[in-house]
């Protein structure tokens, strides 16, 4: 099994303290038959709040942003 092919996601929980647990953010870099297509390994924040992740695998800059829903107004 290959470790190290993905982005995780530490939260802490209000307490600004790490409790050991994390989760997966950013996954698919080995497919099934072990082929690996990509390496993430840096992830930094670009102005707008997005996230840039660096690739060695693919020699690409991933971006990933939030759009949220769509707001709804408030009804009177």
């Amino acid at each position: 099994m290959r470790t190290g092919y993905e982005v995780v996601r530490i939260p802490l929980h209000q307490t600004s303290r790490a409790s050991g647990e994390y989760e997966d953010f950013v996954t698919g870099s080995v497919v099934d038959n072990g082929h690996v297509w990509g390496r993430p390994v840096g992830v930094t924040e670009a102005h707008d709040g997005s996230l840039l992740v660096s690739d060695d695998g693919s020699n690409s800059i991933w971006r990933i942003s939030y759009t949220g829903a769509d707001k709804v107004s408030n009804p009177r």
